[in-house]
């Protein structure tokens, strides 16, 4: 092996004048395991819907996914930015998240209706990221800003599908 491949992550000191990395970087790396389970579970679904409203349903889930996909990305890159390391376990991310997954395919309806609901909890979860960003780190700010937006949307949408 070429010693240009025995290099391992480690976590580095940053002087670009955030305060905290760590904790904020903790309540980024609780933010990607939201996302990704999230992500995981509305692909899922996309993959299993059924019914009358299944082009619906399964048009919407995959441009949510797709976007979790995309973000999932952007928010370990920022973890690392502070100089924290990124999660690389999935029973960390899933320990870690507010999600969390039926041991049953429910219908399509309550597909809608749980996406809705876990849309608010990670949108919830982002206020206090927000805050906790607040004037320390005005990146994480508005990176969570952004992806809160992208969730509130997300449950309006899935909610206004549901109505009858």
């Amino acid at each position: 092996m070429t010693e240009a491949l025995r290099v391992s992550p480690e976590r580095v000191p940053v002087q670009t004048g955030v305060r905290d990395t760590k904790t904020i970087a903790k309540a980024l790396a609780d933010t990607l395991s939201d996302t990704y389970r999230l992500m995981f579970k509305t692909h899922a679904y996309h993959w299993n819907v059924e019914g009358p409203m299944f082009y619906s349903v399964h048009n919407l889930t995959e441009a949510q996914y797709e976007d979790m996909f995309e973000a999932a990305d952007v928010i370990a890159e920022r973890v690392r930015a502070l100089g924290q390391l990124a999660p690389w376990s999935l029973e960390w991310l899933s320990d870690q998240s507010v999600i969390s997954t039926p041991s049953e395919a429910p219908s399509a309806g309550d597909m809608v209706e749980e996406l809705a609901k876990d849309h608010e909890r990670v949108a919830h979860r982002l206020h206090a990221l927000i805050k906790l960003a607040g004037d320390v780190d005005p990146v994480t700010e508005d990176l969570a800003v952004a992806r809160s937006a992208f969730h509130e949307k997300a449950a309006w949408m899935l909610r206004a599908l549901a109505k009858t």
